[in-house]
């Protein structure tokens, strides 16, 4: 699974081949013990949770590189390498 960026303890990764579970174009976030899948370009939760603030962050980075996400997403679904994507400062 690459990670794509991180950013204040988040790591956030999108899968090769991962457009069958959600059907939706999606990453997925880490932090500590928590994980949670969220939609590009909604931000929305698809499953899994993370801290409000951190989720807040992750939603807020989501918006600011939605193109970015979405030229990943069909890197991705199609098995190509991804690029990583300036994290949050």
């Amino acid at each position: 699974m690459p990670v794509i960026s991180m950013f204040y303890g988040v790591i956030v990764m999108m899968y090769f081949f991962d457009d069958k579970k959600h059907h939706s174009p999606h990453i997925h976030v880490e932090h500590g013990d928590e994980s949670a899948v969220l939609a590009i370009p909604s931000g929305e939760v698809l499953t899994g949770s993370v801290k409000s603030s951190r989720l807040k962050l992750v939603q807020a980075w989501i918006e600011i590189h939605q193109e970015e996400l979405m030229a990943n997403w069909k890197l991705a679904v199609n098995g190509e390498k991804v690029f990583r994507i300036e994290p949050l400062k």
